[in-house]
């Protein structure tokens, strides 16, 4: 095959359209420059910037921030003057740097961030690496810094004398004597200072933290000196030498040899992070995540060869204002993974069903090796000091060739739980697959395919390890199918429903830096840099440095679906072909599947969007696929009936679904089928049908009436379970055990909410409501029995409607949608679908991954914010 595309492949990369797009202030330079959170952000490395997106909002859409600055340098020590142009050196010496720049980024899981969404990994060109959160301002773009592991690192290092053999005796730096470990030191004025890290004597940020004292000093001729490295400065002309000299004899640090120095600094310096999925804990029995048993880690690769691992907790709990609660985080390992440059990261989790799954570990080097590492999660759990062997070497499946690995991408397909895909993009453009099954101990690599003519700086599964999507700074995206053992290039899909990319945008582009998939696997968003010689020297030049394009793969042809429910006689919508057709309708008839699954966060943006596409051209072919997907997902009947019937049967069989699959429907009816009614107009039941044929109505009553007794079957559930805990809690405290189950609160709401609806409800919950009033009666339950207040005039607030109140004196108060009692003015968490507030959590016992979650819809509440800040669109 050529490395250079044909002219075919040129027409086929200039027909695809995308359907919208970002401009960038800033221009990407390093590989996997994008990526895409399953909280439906994007964030793009972009210079000395890290933009963030929401694709719901684009393109003149809000976004947030996170802007990289210089960090003053650790305190690792100094060398001679002579010893600044030695060969280990010389990268340092000739580097011209001037500002730092993004180098790799990563998406934690959801649930790790203080309001239960997702943390964010920068890893920046002077090799520091911090995490970040999303701003609790209504009015701020820029993200909060929580944690910094770099300066943990150095913490570490430190305190093993960065695993050296320690030396007890007196070194001597000019004209003072420097007693290592801690002691009491003489310094050159006679007096004694106490050197060790609880310091916090001195100007320095780091040497405050640290309690070491760096001097930096200008040049007479007013250049400042430039920091050329993580961990000490240098100058970057001969006119400086003498400033490095006052530096050395006015500083406390010891001196230390060159080689030294230069593997200090390799330590601290950091090249590439990777979040790996979070594992949850199997004994959820609290409303509020389990601290310490459910986690995440996050691998961070440096110049050393060396991988750290830390393990990151899901915090105590959640907030919509600003948490007091740091970030938990520990370095559980150093692993020695290869003997050059790590240069790309990625991780697999096997068997989350078991009670000890297990995780992979693939890390490449810039000399082309590759390895598999093993790791269980109990000794994860129970790794308390990074000098513990947690990582096993399970296999070097790469071996070294001198070509760097520029990226890597594993998944774990799901109807194959114990292998493992993994994709290799490499610097000479050659793409690579390894097929690894765990339980077997067998690797097999498919032979590799030169599709790039450079290097590959973007790498992405999609459809369960199907199709695979490759990038490079050629310019091109490329997509490629998995059949058996074989890789084969397929076309990317060019039509695309609902057009409307902005056309005021650039279309001449130089190269690409990465590739990222969406939730759904219905889109995908890649992010190249525009060619500055086809812009305005005078405006878009210095505005548009590059560009985010989102493009739909709804059409992409992949056999992930048996065919045998799926007919053949849609008619086309025009600018779309017949087969087009059939496969948007398999993959998002798969997509809503895999949604299915409780351990995946519940993000649909991309599958409701496309739908809402499809439905301005032709809304039968939405109604089409909607009830195809009813009627393979146990909640409708027979692919023969009519729709009618599909929805009947549907409705009357909403006790034998799980939840989620409830959660699914009512996301659907609500941002798609409904989308024209107001969220509050379907909850209070005051729909308005004026200006609507009858046949339209008679269809839109039928889908409203499967949303209504949906959410009733939920709500009975909560009910139900509410309950069921109290009355598990009495008969715990009957018998003087320790109860741990989640407290109820709402009692007396929902007592009168079983009142309301006795012709609807279940005779169990009638029983148990009765048997709940009694225990009630019993202790005098004070906090039960008291009648609710406005949050305004103080006045009473009768029952009514589990979904809004008004008191004595006609003022509108929302009620929470767990315990149906009057929510408070403050801030409390809302839903993005339903319009819902809610001021307690739901027990998380209903739900399979950590944060507070819609009891109606499944997906995070989140705080709620003006249309135009960055707030997550999940829906």
């Amino acid at each position: 095959m050529s490395f250079f595309p044909s002219n075919s492949q040129l027409q086929t990369e200039n027909s695809i359209s995308r359907f919208q797009a970002a401009v960038l202030v800033g221009a990407p330079s390093y590989p996997n420059a994008i990526a895409w959170s399953d909280e439906n952000l994007i964030a793009v490395a972009s210079g000395h910037l890290v933009t963030i997106l929401n694709p719901a909002t684009l393109p003149f859409g809000p976004r947030g921030l996170i802007t990289i600055q210089n960090g003053p340098p650790f305190p690792i020590g100094v060398i001679d003057r002579r010893d600044l142009f030695s060969d280990c050196l010389l990268p340092t010496i000739i580097s011209r740097d001037h500002e730092p720049c993004v180098r790799s980024i990563s998406w934690s899981p959801v649930g790790l961030a203080p309001n239960a969404g997702c943390l964010l990994a920068v890893c920046t060109t002077q090799g520091l690496v911090k995490l970040y959160r999303p701003p609790y301002c209504d009015f701020c773009a820029e993200w909060i810094e929580v944690a910094d592991l770099s300066a943990k690192l150095y913490d570490y290092l430190a305190s093993i004398s960065f695993g050296e053999v320690p030396d007890c005796s007196l070194v001597r730096c000019d004209n003072r004597e420097i007693e290592q470990g801690g002691q009491s030191v003489p310094t050159k004025e006679g007096k004694r200072r106490k050197a060790n890290i609880s310091g916090k004597s001195s100007s320095n940020p780091y040497s405050k933290r640290y309690g070491q004292e760096v001097h930096t000093e200008l040049d007479s001729d007013s250049n400042q000196m430039e920091e050329r490295s993580s961990n000490q400065i240098v100058p970057s002309s001969k006119s400086k030498v003498k400033s490095v000299k006052k530096i050395q004899e006015n500083s406390t640090l010891p001196q230390i040899t060159v080689d030294q120095y230069a593997t200090r600094s390799a330590m601290l310096s950091s090249l590439v992070v990777a979040w790996s999925p979070i594992l949850q804990s199997r004994a959820k029995i609290s409303s509020s995540p389990q601290h310490g048993s459910s986690l995440s880690l996050l691998a961070v690769g440096g110049k050393s060869g060396q991988v750290s691992v830390w393990r990151v907790s899901v915090p105590e709990c959640y907030s919509v204002d600003q948490s007091r609660d740091p970030t938990t985080l520990m370095l559980i390992q150093i692993i020695q993974a290869h003997n050059s440059w790590i240069t790309a990261v990625s991780w697999a989790l096997l068997d989350s069903d078991s009670s000890n799954p297990q995780f992979l570990l693939a890390t490449a080097s810039y000399n082309g090796s590759l390895k598999i590492w093993l790791a269980y999660y109990e000794q994860l759990l129970k790794s308390s000091e990074p000098n513990t062997t947690s990582f096993s070497l399970l296999k070097e499946v790469g071996t070294v060739d001198m070509v760097p690995v520029s990226a890597l991408s594993v998944t774990v397909p799901a109807q194959c739980p114990q292998t493992m895909h993994l994709a290799v993009g490499k610097g000479s453009g050659f793409c690579e697959v390894w097929i690894c099954n765990i339980s077997g101990q067998k690797f097999h690599k498919i032979s590799p395919h030169d599709g790039h003519s450079q290097i590959v700086t973007g790498l992405a599964w999609a459809f369960d390890g199907k199709i695979l999507y490759s990038s490079s700074q050629d310019n091109f995206v490329r997509g490629w199918i998995l059949n058996g053992s074989s890789l084969c290039e397929v076309p990317i899909p060019s039509n695309t429903p609902g057009l409307r990319s902005s056309t005021d945008l650039p279309d001449g582009f130089v190269s690409c830096f990465g590739v990222a998939v969406s939730p759904g696997n219905v889109a995908i968003a890649w992010v190249r840099n525009t060619d500055v010689d086809q812009l305005n020297p005078m405006y878009e030049a210095r505005t548009q440095k590059a560009i985010v394009e989102f493009f739909w793969i709804g059409g992409q042809q992949v056999h992930v679906l048996s065919n045998n429910f799926l007919d053949r006689d849609t008619e086309a919508i025009p600018g779309s072909s017949e087969k087009e057709l059939v496969d948007w309708e398999t993959n998002i008839i798969w997509s809503l599947k895999q949604f299915e699954t409780q351990d995946k966060p519940l993000v649909v943006w991309d599958i409701a969007t496309a739908l809402l596409a499809f439905r301005r051209s032709k809304p039968e072919y939405v109604d089409r696929v909607v009830i195809k997907w009813l009627s393979v997902s146990s909640l409708g009947s027979e692919l023969n009936s009519s729709a009618e019937n599909v929805l009947l049967y549907a409705s009357r069989n909403f006790s034998k679904v799980t939840s989620r699959q409830l959660h699914l429907l009512n996301i659907i009816c609500r941002r798609v089928i409904l989308l024209e009614m107001k969220a509050d107009e379907i909850n209070n039941k005051l729909l308005n049908m004026e200006g609507v044929d009858s046949a339209e109505e008679e269809q839109l009553t039928l889908w409203i009436n499967l949303l209504l007794n949906s959410e009733r079957e939920l709500r009975e559930r909560l009910v139900g379970f509410t309950f069921s805990s109290f009355k598990s809690r009495m008969l715990a405290s009957a018998t003087n055990s320790q109860s741990r189950d989640w407290f109820p609160v709402g009692l007396t709401q929902m007592e009168q909410w079983v009142e309301l609806n006795q012709d609807h409800v279940q005779d169990q919950l009638r029983v148990l409501a009765a048997e709940v009033r009694k225990h009630e009666q019993r202790l005098q339950l004070s906090n039960s029995i008291a009648a609710e207040k406005c949050s305004y005039c103080s006045a009473s607030v009768p029952f009514e409607s589990p979904e809004v109140a008004f008191c004595s004196k006609g003022h509108k108060l929302a009620r929470c949608a767990v315990s149906m009692v009057v929510c408070p003015t403050t801030p409390i968490w809302f839903c993005m679908c339903c319009h819902r507030r809610a001021l307690k959590m739901a027990p998380e016992t209903l739900f399979a991954i950590p944060g507070p979650q819609c009891p109606f819809c499944g997906i995070l509440l989140q705080r709620l914010q003006p249309d135009f800040l960055l707030s997550a669109s999940l829906t």
